[in-house]
Formats: C-alpha cells, structure tokens, sequence
C-alpha cells in the first residue's frame, strides 16, 4: 500500500512542469528564503502565473517541523477567506442561468432567513451580501468560540447579530453574510455548496486534490501542519479542527492546483477553452462596488493608495498597478491570491503560519520583480514595522495592567458565577472553577479568567502548552448582578464596531445535592393560607403555587435555591437540625415572605 501512495504522489507532483529559469526570477530563491528567515515561519509555497500559464511554482521550509517534511507546491494548506471568490463565482454562474439576480432578497431564496430589523428585512439584496455593505458588522466570534457544521444553525443566528450603521452606509467584513450566498445556491441547485464548488470548479479545472472539509484534508498525503509563532520565536503547533463557516473559508489547496483557478480571473474566465465563469461577471467582479478606505498616497508610499472590494476580491493601487487580490487567516494558516489585470500576472502565496505577514511580502517581492518596478527591501521593512509594533504592544500592556485595582476581590464566591452562559447570536458556553481558579469553557478552546477587579476578569488562552500569558487581549469578562446579588450575565466588548458589549445571560449549575439532601425540603408550606408544594421530579427539586406554573429549583448552596424561570427570585430553607425543615423563605428583590412548612 505504502509503495502504491508513493507511486500517486508522484503522478500528481508531475502533472505540470514549471519553468524555473525565467530571468526576471533569477536568484528570486535567495530573497524569499530571507522573508522566510525574518517572519519565522515554518514554510510556505508559492506559484507565479503569466497569462495562461504558470511559470513558477516551488515550496519552501517546512509542512510539518515534528516530521521534518519539506513543503513543496503540491502541500495542501486551508486557503480560508481566499475561498470567498468561489461563493461568488458561484453566483455569478447562477445569475447566468437566470437562477437569480443580484438585486432580488436573499429571503426570496432562504426563505427562514431573518435580520435584526425592517429595515434590513426589507432592504438587503444579495449585491449587499457580497460586497459586505450590510451594516452588519463581523461578529467573528460567533464562528470562532461557537462554531458548528450546521449551515441552517448559522442562519438562525443572524437575527440577532444587530447592526451598527445604516444599509449600504460603510463597508464592513462580515463572513456571515458569505454563508448565506452558499446557501442561497444551495436552495437553488438542491446540492449542497461543497458538491456546487465540486463540480462547477474542481473538476473541469483539475483540481482533483482540492477539498471542502477538516476531515478530507487530514486524509490526504502531503498537507502542511498549521503553527503559531510565539514572541520568542518559538512555532507552536495549532490543531485545525474547528466548525466553519465553509462558503466564508472552506477550501483547501495547493499553489498548484489554485494557480487553475487563478487562470479563469485572468483570462476573462476561461481555462483550456472552457468558459468556466461569464465574462461580464468577471469585469464586476474586480470592479469597484463599495469602498473599504479612501487610502490615500502618503510620502512613504505614494504609488500605492485606495482601498475597495467587488465581489469577494479587494481593489488596490500597487505602485500605480492595478490590483486585484484577497487574503485569508485560520487557526495556523495565512493566503493570500493576487493578481495584476493590466499586467496579465498572478501570484498566490500559501503558508503555514497563523496571522502571517508572509504571503503579503512574498508577493510583492515578486511583484516587483515581473512589474519592472525598482525593488523595496520588504525584509528590512518588515523587521522594523515589527520593532515598532512591539512598542506598541508594550504600552498597550502597560495600559492594560493599568486597569488592575489591586487588593480587590469578587463580589461573589467563585462558585456563583459557575453556570451556562447564552446569546442568541452565538450560542452556550460555561464558566466552571477548580480550585482557587474560573475558567471560560468553550468548544474548542479554554481561558483561564484572571481576576482585574471586582467582577471583571481578563480571558487568557489555555494551550496544549499551558496558559499563554504571551498573547494578551483586551477583550474582558465583565459580569453583572441582579437586583437579588446574583449573578445575572457577563458581557465583553466582542464587537468594536458597536458601542456597547455583547452580553450572556446566566443560566446557574444545579449543584448536585444528592436525593438524601433534597427529600427534606419536600412537602407543604403555608404562607397566609396559600399552600407551596415541594417536590422532586426527574431527581430535581421543583416548587408549586396555586394557578402557576412548576418552577424548577437550581441548588447554588446548600438550602438555597434560584427560581430557574424567575430571574432575581431565591428560596432558601431553614431547619432545626439536619433532618427537619421547618420554614421557607421566598427571597425577592426588594422582600421576602416565610412559609411554614405544614406537611
């Protein structure tokens, strides 16, 4: 079997032989192993296009450092948010068959689909959802600390995900807005958005090592290892095993075979003869449809200014070229795909560092080379944008630190704030302690909440290598009491674009009492004639009051208990000795009421 692979491996690596010796290219293989050298980062491929043809594609450093494999230009690596081009091709060739048309609601077609108002509701047609000018801003968390498979559960979030200026007023990322263009198409075709990019793109372009899904990636042979670099130079592995949303960031790739897909932009959307995408979908496209910045020409950089977005590609000036491209970033990844329309040149950059500077200096590095342009030292530059931006992080730390009053402690026992968290825009997560300690538990990752002051806590990352101090945010868990001192909710500043935090409402553990414990409160209690039945059901407490409803009763504490349903309500038990209950106290905001216990 082993020799049968190898065997595979080989025919694939040897379906296109690349031209190395062009002379614009010459000694190229020195400069970018420097960039390689200056971002510390494990490895990376790249392949050059020129008209309908790729003359460059070659790997460098390493796919795997614990298997010391060489990273080469077959590796496959998430390409993330370079994906988005395919959602919008998708469209594109679907607007062709007079399936849809860019301007109709994308209600007409998911038809469950929901926004925050009537506005929105009313207003925002698929053109909004492709050049991201919805008002709706990112809401990456969601995705990020949330993530599912189910598209349709990632739909019925966006109902909640309230908007922070008018339709079409900015422009504003919002990887939300993609999921719902895959299933736009989904609703369409009746195939899902992985059999559509299948079969429309992979398979007439050759692309046959190309995947949609986690799981096909870690099947396939010769994929790269995603790594985060640490401040001291230290590339830590991070696992890519998480929920996404797939039309926003599913694909996986080669420079290899994404330089086919390349081909089809660059060539009024043909490959070997076959239109592959409508030519007049290609021309919008990569035209201007919303502005992202002015980005005007600066002393430092005045051949290179404006900032806009078509459909799923960012329009720039690159000195005084005109410049199609999109990046992506996942857990361990960074892409980036560019190319030059007046210049008939192509560049994609793949590399297996997260958050990575990489892709976007490989690329101009080569860009300056086939443009003609005089070249810019981009590592030199690079190591001194990192000096600066380490002094900035500096301060921020200090700034951050600041923000500590010592001495302070809890307002609360750490128990109080264990429990489910929830918002309809993302979803559950909870807070549980050990020891002295809380910790913010979520599906794929774990923080540690170092206590500020008072009841806000600063989240820090738990790793496979223990809590990474390394990387502190200034995101804080602030939580908020209600008017009977319990915990009601936390809150943190997920959105900057909105002026107010996103808030989670508390939903208290039901400490486990055990069934001994709870047989003590049952019974009859009367307070002013009106009888309160205490019983156990499904091994839970519950209360009853004449013409309402069962209240579940959560234990915090020994003898006291939230009213589930009844937000800032208590019931607290007293008793003689340990085995007779004789009263119960029904704890309200401003009151409370005794009952005796009669039965």
């Amino acid at each position: 079997m082993k020799k049968i692979t190898f065997c595979l491996l080989v025919i694939v690596t040897n379906l296109e032989v690349f031209s190395q010796s062009d002379n614009r290219l010459k000694g190229i293989e020195k400069d970018l192993e420097r960039i390689l050298e200056v971002t510390q980062a494990p490895g990376f491929a790249v392949a050059i296009v020129e008209g309908d043809k790729t003359i460059y594609a070659e790997g460098f450093g390493s796919s795997n450092l614990e298997n010391k494999t060489r990273m080469d230009e077959n590796t496959l690596l998430p390409i993330a948010s370079v994906t988005k081009a395919f959602t919008c091709g998708l469209l594109g060739q679907l607007r062709d068959e007079g399936k849809l048309s860019f301007n109709d609601s994308p209600i007409e077609y998911v038809k469950e689909l929901r926004f925050y108002n009537n506005e929105l509701n009313n207003g925002v047609n698929i053109r909004d959802l492709m050049c991201h000018q919805t008002g709706i801003p990112r809401h990456g968390y969601s995705s990020i600390l949330f993530p599912t498979y189910n598209k349709d559960s990632l739909i019925q979030r966006i109902q909640y995900m309230e908007p922070f200026t008018g339709l079409r007023q900015q422009w504003y990322y919002n990887n939300f807005m993609y999921l719902v263009q895959g299933v736009i198409a989904e609703r369409i075709t009746k195939k899902t958005w992985e059999e559509n990019i299948q079969e429309r793109f992979f398979k007439p372009l050759g692309m046959v090592r190309s995947s949609l899904s986690v799981k096909e990636l870690n099947q396939s042979i010769n994929k790269a290892v995603g790594y985060q670099t640490d401040n001291d130079g230290l590339a830590r592995k991070m696992d890519y095993d998480m929920g996404i949303i797939s039309p926003a960031g599913g694909v996986n790739s080669s420079v290899v075979e994404l330089a086919n897909w390349l081909k089809v932009w660059m060539n009024n959307g043909e490959f070997k003869g076959e239109q592959i995408l409508p030519k007049h979908f290609i021309s919008e496209a990569i035209s201007s449809q919303s502005i992202i910045s002015p980005s005007l020409p600066d002393g430092e950089r005045p051949d290179m200014f404006f900032l806009n977005y078509g459909y799923g590609w960012m329009i720039s000036s690159y000195r005084g070229h005109y410049r199609v491209f999109h990046g992506g970033n996942l857990d361990g990844f960074t892409s980036n795909m560019s190319f030059f329309p007046s210049d008939n040149i192509g560049i994609i950059v793949l590399t297996n560092q997260s958050n990575s500077s990489l892709p976007d200096l490989v690329r101009n590095i080569i860009a300056d080379r086939l443009l003609k342009e005089e070249k810019i030292d981009w590592a030199r530059d690079y190591i001194e944008e990192k000096k600066l931006l380490q002094l900035v992080t500096e301060e921020s730390e200090k700034s951050t630190s600041s923000f500590e009053v010592k001495h302070t402690l809890p307002s609360h026992k750490l128990e109080r704030y264990q429990g489910n968290y929830f918002n309809p825009s993302a979803g559950r997560f909870n807070i549980t302690t050990k020891g002295d300690s809380l910790f913010a538990n979520f599906k794929f990752k774990r923080f540690y909440l170092k206590h500020v002051h008072y009841d806000v806590f600063q989240p820090i990352e738990i790793t496979k290598y223990g809590i990474d101090s390394t990387n502190l945010r200034p995101l804080k868990f602030l939580f908020t009491t209600n008017e009977s001192g319990e915990v009601a909710s936390v809150k943190m500043k997920f959105e900057e674009a909105l002026d107010h935090p996103i808030e989670f409402i508390h939903e208290p553990y039901d400490l486990y009492l055990g069934l001994e414990v709870l047989n003590r409160y049952i019974g009859d209690y009367d307070i002013s004639g009106t009888i309160i039945k205490i019983f156990i059901k499904n091994n839970h407490l519950y209360m009853s009051i004449p013409n309402q409803p069962e209240y579940q009763l959560l234990a915090s504490e020994k003898n006291l208990f939230i009213i589930r349903e009844l937000e800032g309500y208590k019931v607290k038990f007293s008793s003689k000795n340990e085995k007779n209950t004789i009263e119960l106290i029904l704890i309200q905001a401003n009151e409370s009421f005794k009952a005796k216990k009669v039965k």
